[in-house]
This record gives C-alpha cells, structure tokens and sequence, in this order.
C-alpha cells in the first residue's frame, strides 16, 4: 500500500509539474501573439446637400445612396478590428439612411422596420478569420461582397453616388469563403454563402456558390468574380479592373451580367492635379432587361440608361469635400418633372466625408 501511494504520489506531482510547466508555455506562447497582435478602430462619417437642376425636387436616379433631396445624412460607419498572425476579427457597425440602405436585405431588419430596434439593423460586417498558412486564409461570418468596382463606405469610393451595377448587385455575404495566394500576382476565393443579403441566418436553406480570380501587378490589377445561386438558376459574372497609366493618372473599369436580370458597364478616369485635389469621370452604360428597376415594363423590352458624374475630391486633412454633377439620360420618361415624366435627370451633390 505504501508503495502504491508513493506511486501514486509520484503520478501527481509529475503530472501537476507538466501541467504548470504547458500552462507557462502556453502563456508565452500567447504573449508572443498578443504582441504580433495589433488592435485598430476606424471609420467614418459623411452628410451631402444633394438638388436636381430641373425636375421634382424628389426626383433621383434609381442607385443607392445619395438620392435625398436638400441637406441629407450619410451614415456613421465604426470598425473595429484586430489583426494577428494568425487569427483576428473585424466588427463594422452602421447608423444613419445610408447605413439602413446597406443592410436591407437583413431578415431581422425586414421583421422589425415597421418598429425598428432589432440590433442587426447596425451590422454591416462581423466576420473572424483564421490563416492556416502564409497563403491560405479562412474567414467565416459577415462581410461586404467582392463583386463590382464600388462599395459601401464612402471613404472608399471617387464619386459620392453610385452606380446602377453596383446599387442592384450583392451588398454583403454571410458564409464560409477561403481565400489563397497562387504565387505571381495571382489570387483564388471560393466560398459558399446564404442567399445574397440574407446576413443574420438562412431563411430558405438554400445556398449560393461564389468565386473570385484576381491578378495584381505593380500599379494595377483585375479581377473575375462569380456568384451563382442554383434555387433560383441566378448568375452574375463580374470584372474589375484598374491601372495607374502615371502617378496622376488613373482608369478603372467594371462590367457585369446577371442572368435575366440586368447588364452594364462602367469606367473611370481620375486625374490628380495635386496633393490635395483630384477630378475624375464616371460614365455607365446600364440595361435593365425585366424593367423592374427602371420602371419599364418588360413587355416593352425593358429600357435602359447612360449616366455620366462628374465629380471633384478636394482633401483637407481627414475631411474629404466632393462636389458632384451627374445627368442620368434613361431611353424611357422615368424621371419625374412636375405633372409629366422626362426621360432625363441633372443633379448635383456636395458631400463632406470624414474618415479616421
């Protein structure tokens, strides 16, 4: 008995001296990567004065955001993120109309805004992510889609208002997606996700497949995106591309097709004449095929328009001033004009877009 209990005894202060001396390392081992760690919290906030230069003065041109008539908000955007070496997460937080447009396709946000206060309302990011190697990275959650040229936060964007490709293709995913470093420039994503803008949970159990190939060089890059969701026999392939032709110049370009749906193209030239100012064109070329955005009844063929923004970016510290000039010129009279419809639309914008 007595040697069993010595043995005993031996067992445990063995095994108590491992655990401490693996709870020791492991405490290194997370110090080495709180310090690899960086915590970072930005964002953004952003108003405009928006009036048309003919028409009603609630007329606007079927995109998102940017279309409130007088002195109007923006939203406040808040992000907070921590980056390690191997794992991290980003929380992107959204108030104010421009906010409430970015997630309305929010399940919890369509049950409750006849009486707002679900707090999915606010959420235009959350996602975490793991990298498994130096090339291979896995991110789960919710984050905003990786088709077309612009997006979501203003800070990110030339032009204040946006175009139709972008205002009817996919805001945000929720879903599983692995993105991978080829080697030579060349990237791969390939995720799977909830039908597009359905961000807190899956209503139909049915799900999308999309993909993204990318190629980056010095001064430029170009990509092939591709979504396809099988329950309603949708696809939507999409190409971003842009180029710094010299240190002042700048084109960009966007094209897309989404199947039964709509077609477009887009490109930008945007000149920096200094530090501190920068001018640049939008044109798009947009075709609404069912008419169910322009308001062009299918049997018609549909319709399409041709906008043209012209738009300036003049930088003082973080504030960012945008005056805008846009004419939307729609191959149908779908704009309003008091008791008459026009098939034409001047407007123009003066934003203020701080970003921190």
């Amino acid at each position: 008995m007595a040697k069993l209990f010595t043995k005993l005894t031996l067992v445990f202060t063995l095994s108590t001296t491992l655990f401490f001396n693996l709870q020791a390392q492991e405490s290194v081992v997370e110090e080495e990567v709180m310090e690899e760690s960086t915590f970072s919290f930005s964002g953004s906030v952003d108003a405009y004065f928006r009036a048309n230069l003919g028409g009603d003065s609630g007329a606007a041109p079927a995109s998102s955001f940017a279309n409130l008539p007088g002195f109007s908000l923006g939203m406040v955007n808040l992000v907070a993120a921590h980056e390690g070496d191997k794992v991290g997460f980003t929380a992107d937080l959204v108030f104010g109309p421009r906010g409430e447009d970015a997630v309305f396709g929010s399940p919890l946000y369509q049950l409750t805004k006849d009486a707002p206060g679900g707090s999915s309302q606010i959420i235009n990011q959350l996602y975490a992510y793991y990298n498994v190697s130096e090339a291979v990275t896995f991110t789960l959650g919710n984050f905003n889609t990786f088709l077309g040229y612009e997006v979501i936060s203003p800070t990110a964007n030339f032009n204040y208002s946006t175009t139709y490709m972008f205002s009817y293709g996919p805001f945000s995913h929720t879903g599983l997606k692995m993105d991978a470093a080829l080697g030579g420039g060349l990237s791969l994503m390939v995720g799977v996700f909830n039908p597009t803008d359905m961000t807190e949970f899956n209503l139909t159990n049915d799900y999308v497949f999309g993909s993204q190939l990318g190629y980056e060089f010095d001064g430029g890059g170009a990509w092939l995106n591709f979504i396809y969701d099988g329950a309603n026999d949708f696809t939507q392939i999409d190409l971003t591309a842009g180029i710094d032709l010299t240190e002042a110049i700048y084109v960009g370009v966007n094209a897309t097709t989404a199947s039964d749906s709509f077609n477009g193209a887009a490109a930008y030239l945007q000149f920096a004449s200094s530090d501190n100012l920068k001018i640049g064109a939008r044109v798009e070329y947009f075709d609404d095929v069912t008419g169910g955005i322009l308001g062009i009844p299918a049997d018609l063929g549909g319709g399409s328009v041709l906008d043209f923004t012209l738009s300036a970016n003049y930088s003082v510290g973080n504030l960012t001033i945008i005056p805008e000039l846009r004419l939307d010129a729609a191959s149908e009279d779908v704009f309003a004009d008091g008791t008459e419809q026009s098939s034409s639309l001047s407007s123009f914008v003066l934003a203020a877009v701080y970003g921190f």
